[in-house]
């Protein structure tokens, strides 16, 4: 197994796990492969730093060690449970969503927290009839379960 360093065209790292690079890139080319964080399949591989046994005679030199967050304190990992939290506290109403955020503002129905999907015209509207809203794509990870 091959674990590779991989980035989106939006900058989001992550790691990949595959047989081979042969591997990687039949899965990445066949559209199998896509960031976690935002579902965009431009995919590329990042920089890795394996470890070359070259000898036992050579002293390791010492690295410049850079302090690293740990991975549930990076900025995608708070992003991520933040989203979840907005998913765990809203209703998904679909594609109702510019009439269900119309109705709670006209007091026809109770206001509660809803998401769902709206075109860019929809939206438009929305804002200038003075109902906020805010755009928020999910990655697909958000919407099912991996595992």
């Amino acid at each position: 197994m091959k674990v590779l360093n991989l980035r989106c065209a939006h900058g989001h790292g992550f790691e990949g796990w595959f047989g081979s690079d042969s591997e990687f890139e039949t899965q990445r080319d066949g559209g199998q492969v896509e960031c976690p964080l935002c579902g965009d399949k431009a995919i590329v591989k990042g920089l890795s730093a394996p470890r070359l046994n070259l000898g036992a005679g050579r002293e390791a030199l010492p690295a410049e060690v850079q302090p690293q967050l740990p991975p549930e304190q990076t900025p995608e990992a708070r992003w991520m449970r933040a989203v979840r939290e907005v998913l765990a506290r809203t209703e998904d109403v679909g594609d109702r969503f510019a009439r269900e955020a119309r109705r709670m503002h006209h007091g026809e129905v109770e206001e509660r927290g809803i998401r769902g999907q709206a075109t860019p015209e929809e939206t438009a509207a929305l804002l200038e009839e003075g109902i906020a809203v805010l755009p928020l794509p999910l990655p697909p990870a958000l919407k099912e379960t991996l595992q």
